[in-house]
């Protein structure tokens, strides 16, 4: 069984799950209207209200996971919480009030997360289509052919700021509508070409805005389908309306009025400038998605494997000499007991990267590489897994100074230690399986090394009194014994 909690722009949701044959079945759904990103005040910040809304709701869906045994919990956070300036004293007392980490995932993520979901709801595997996602602080466009992702691409437009900007006080008219799809329009228009028809047989919307928006057509007899023409009829409907507070139809809860307002605009502009002549609704996305993803983590077939991978081979990295690191360096950090497995599996990744600075340049390629891994896309990452690999890539080599500050940690020294060990070994040409080498790690970092071993690779001494060198800089005494 699995759970996912998508802390959204508009609502946060959670869903619990239960994988069987081809499907995940939904065993039950929250849903509650937090309107996070109506919440930001003028310099960015999340007010007290919003963040109050938001801690009693996480309150809540804590009482509701700890009625079931779960295989895995995954909880993501989209664009408000990529946005909002106070999210670093926000975000514990989030992961506090829920009881689970939480993941500010990428715009990139969260579209691949939508498209997982949409997907393996969908099956056809050889079908090309289209999915957008509206959410309410982000569109997603994501192209793909059954289960393989092609392009994918998150714009900064969403339905609640649309409808705070430009229909101001709930007032709905015919130029309000006008400048908010010419402006949803204005985000889409440079990104379209990849996504226009000739690219796609079919195309989808998998958010809960334009399902909200497809029920309203059908239930008001708006048209068939959601097409351009539908989607004027509802606007011309909500125009002649004059007010969201008027807003009282069939399909359509009074309390998404306020945000499909803008939704609709959206999906006006994104039709307009994509070419799209019908787009499907579908009930699936990112909360299905992310289940799909804890399913498939837990039968060992990760796509943030084939991520690093794929990394890797574009900039031309030589796959052997990463690989005997990343497995030496997963040797050497076995040895030191870590806490949490997790950071095994982020050292292996960091060290398979290690030196993909070399693609800009051989001088200080780990602060190059540092910085490339830290802000790539790399699909199946979150923000806080990537920043960790990247202090991981920095401190493979030179003074230790500039990552003192994460050294505390526990788990997080002995991956720099490991990492750090398994490089010098690779510049002095031993393995760890030749080397046979014994490390402990509490107050002090005690390494044992055969004595022949040591004499038979002169620069190996020499790398070793560097690295006592850089530890003692920041505290830390690195012992030396040789061994018969």
């Amino acid at each position: 069984m699995y759970a996912a909690v998508d802390l959204g722009s508009n609502s946060f949701r959670l869903s619990i799950g239960r994988h069987g044959g081809d499907t995940i079945k939904v065993l039950k759904s929250m849903r509650e209207p937090i309107r996070l990103a109506a919440g930001l005040d003028a310099a960015g910040n999340l007010t007290e209200e919003a963040m109050a809304r938001a801690l009693a709701c996480l309150r809540n869906f804590r009482i509701a996971l700890s009625a079931y045994q779960f295989e895995a919990v995954r909880v993501v956070a989209t664009s408000t919480m990529r946005q909002a300036r106070n999210i670093a004293t926000f975000l514990p007392q989030c992961e506090a009030a829920i009881g689970y980490p939480i993941e500010i995932i990428s715009g990139e993520e969260e579209g691949r997360l939508i498209y997982m979901g949409v997907a393996n709801a969908l099956g056809q595997p050889q079908e090309r289509r289209l999915v957008v996602d509206i959410g309410g602080g982000s569109t997603e466009l994501i192209l793909g052919r059954g289960v393989d992702i092609e392009r994918v691409e998150s714009f900064s437009v969403g339905s609640v700021k649309q409808s705070l900007s430009f229909f101001i006080n709930g007032a709905v008219d015919a130029a309000s509508f006008e400048a908010a799809i010419l402006s949803a329009r204005s985000h889409f228009e440079d990104g379209a070409p990849p996504y226009q028809p000739q690219h796609w047989k079919r195309a989808y919307g998998s958010s809960g805005t334009i399902r909200a928006i497809a029920e309203v057509i059908e239930k008001n007899g708006l048209g068939r389908g959601v097409t351009p023409a539908s989607l004027h009829a509802l606007k011309d409907r909500f125009i002649a309306l004059g007010h969201v507070s008027r807003i009282d139809l069939p399909g359509l809860r009074p309390d998404r009025a306020s945000t499909v307002i803008g939704g609709l605009a959206i999906l006006i502009g994104v039709m307009h400038e994509l070419g799209v002549e019908e787009l499907q609704p579908i009930e699936a996305g990112l909360r299905i998605g992310v289940m799909w993803d804890l399913y498939l983590r837990g039968m060992r077939r990760d796509r943030r494997d084939q991520s690093v991978r794929d990394f890797a081979r574009k900039f031309h990295v030589d796959e052997a000499r990463a690989g005997r690191v990343a497995d030496d360096a997963l040797a050497l950090f076995e040895q030191l007991k870590p806490g949490a497995e997790p950071m095994a599996r982020v050292l292996y990744w960091s060290a398979l990267l290690h030196e993909v600075g070399q693609a800009i340049s051989q001088t200080g390629h780990h602060k190059h590489a540092a910085y490339m891994v830290e802000n790539a896309d790399l699909p199946g990452f979150t923000t806080r897994d990537q920043r960790t690999m990247s202090r991981l890539v920095l401190a493979q080599k030179g003074n230790l100074r500039k990552v003192a500050e994460f050294l505390p940690d526990a788990d997080v020294a002995r991956a720099v230690v490991a990492l750090r060990l398994a490089v010098v070994f690779m510049h002095a040409r031993i393995t760890v399986a030749e080397a046979q080498p014994k490390l402990r790690m509490k107050n002090r970092i005690e390494l044992e090394l055969p004595r022949g071993l040591v004499s038979g690779h002169p620069t190996l001494s020499y790398w070793i009194e560097k690295e006592q060198e850089h530890w003692d800089e920041v505290g830390v005494d690195l012992g030396l014994r040789t061994t018969p």
